[in-house]
């Protein structure tokens, strides 16, 4: 007999995590070849476009790689800076410096339905997935792009 219980607890998320970890890569190969290696672990990548007039932050990209894969975690341009390529020019060199610096092979990134699939489509990205609802009115999409 087991007993469920919802408190969260840190110990047993950090062992939970470290046992998944085991039994996937007992189960890959791909996941097992990573281990040990500077590519097990999840890179920090980010892009910042700072206004050169008053130094204040007009946009940024946050995300990180991992595996060959860029992933976007946040990208952010300021009203004010949109429609002028600036979104375009940050999502450009965060996939040139996961290409070229860190033998990145492909991009993913999630967006919303009121956010940046199009932007994102336009970019090359293709959808992959999309969760209706989620949140309760709102589609999501999971997009994804080859790098050169």
């Amino acid at each position: 007999m087991f007993r469920l219980e919802t408190e969260v607890d840190k110990a047993r998320r950090d062992l939970l995590r470290m046992r998944l970890r085991d039994a996937n890569t007992a189960a890959s190969p791909v996941l097992r070849a990573l281990r040990g290696t500077p590519d097990e672990r999840d890179v920090p990548l980010h892009v910042w476009a700072v206004n050169d007039t008053d130094g204040e932050l007009a946009g940024g990209l946050v995300g990180h790689t991992w595996a060959t894969w860029l992933h976007v975690t946040y990208l952010w341009v300021d009203e004010r800076h949109r429609g002028r390529g600036l979104g375009t020019g940050l999502l450009a060199r965060a996939e040139h410096i996961a290409a070229t610096e860190r033998a990145g092979r492909a991009s993913r990134v999630e967006t919303w339905d009121f956010q940046a699939p199009r932007f994102y489509e336009k970019q090359g990205y293709e959808v992959v997935c999309v969760v209706p609802d989620y949140p309760p009115g709102i589609t999501e999409y999971t997009l994804v792009k080859r790098l050169a």
